[in-house]
């Protein structure tokens, strides 16, 4: 738990000191408290609100146990939190054709589960046991605080040139420029791979944290590592849109949703799968 809060803590100071930073460069003074401040509010947002921007990003339709189409989903859920000995989170349900699900929320109080329409079709009730059970334990982590707030100011950053318009590259007491264009445009290119990498630092161990937890909640970790493969395999025919319009989010899935071209497939913020599968194998006694 306080390992979670730990790299959690990290996670803001690193993104409110590049935010700092990069407004200082580009505004001077003024410039990084205009960022600092900005930085603060979008950390404030993330943490309470985040979870509702990406579900609403991604279009979630919300499952109750009233409803008769996903009913045996969400008892499914029901039981599984049970198992976890975790509250009840809202469940959700996506149209997207490419099998996926991803889990949000910044405490198991206010959580929520996602899967995608696709993945229903693709896997068998034992794999899908699996995968939710897997974002279950993300919830119980509290690794969804991480993600949300990682997957907010990563897209923040990812826009981080919309600064040098908003300070006009700051001005000295000459009224000349005070910064070199050329600077300017290395931080728009060395700011989102900074995002990036700090993605990539506090998912990989993540996800496979969720996995040994995820085949312990279901007892199934045969299931889980079969899922894993089919939803790998979908993954790469099946594209996500909306994960590719924000591919800052794509962290929060099970399987990595995007295509992998160019420094998508250098900096993939999931471990391999074959290495996931390995894992939950040698778990079957």
């Amino acid at each position: 738990m306080l390992g979670n809060w730990l790299k959690t803590t990290i996670l803001m100071a690193g993104i409110v000191a590049l935010f700092g930073v990069v407004g200082a460069t580009l505004g001077g003074k003024g410039g990084m408290m205009i960022a600092l401040l900005i930085a603060a509010g979008m950390n404030v947002y993330a943490y309470w609100f985040s979870d509702q921007a990406v579900l609403k990003m991604y279009n979630a339709q919300e499952v109750t146990a009233d409803n008769s189409q996903f009913r045996s989903f969400y008892h499914m859920i029901k039981e599984l939190a049970e198992n976890a000995q975790l509250p009840m989170p809202k469940v959700y349900i996506i149209d997207e054709a490419q099998p996926n699900a991803f889990a949000t929320g910044r405490n198991p109080e206010h959580a929520a589960v996602a899967a995608t329409t696709g993945i229903m079709q693709a896997l068998t009730e034992r794999e899908l046991r699996g995968v939710m059970a897997h974002e279950l334990s993300h919830v119980k982590h509290r690794d969804t605080l991480i993600s949300t707030i990682s997957a907010t100011i990563a897209g923040a950053i990812s826009s981080i040139g919309s600064f040098g318009m908003l300070f006009g590259g700051g001005h000295n007491s000459d009224g000349e420029r005070n910064i070199n264009p050329a600077v300017a445009i290395l931080i728009m290119i060395l700011a989102p791979i900074a995002a990036m990498l700090i993605q990539m630092a506090i998912s990989r161990a993540r996800e496979f944290e969720a996995d040994r937890m995820g085949a312990e909640i279901s007892k199934d970790p045969k299931a889980l590592a079969s899922a894993l493969e089919k939803i790998h395999n979908y993954a790469h025919q099946i594209p996500m849109e909306t994960a590719e319009q924000h591919p800052e989010t794509g962290q929060m899935m099970i399987i990595n949703p995007l295509s992998g071209g160019g420094l998508r497939g250098l900096f993939s913020t999931h471990p391999q799968t074959e290495e996931r599968v390995a894992r939950l194998l040698a778990m079957v006694i």
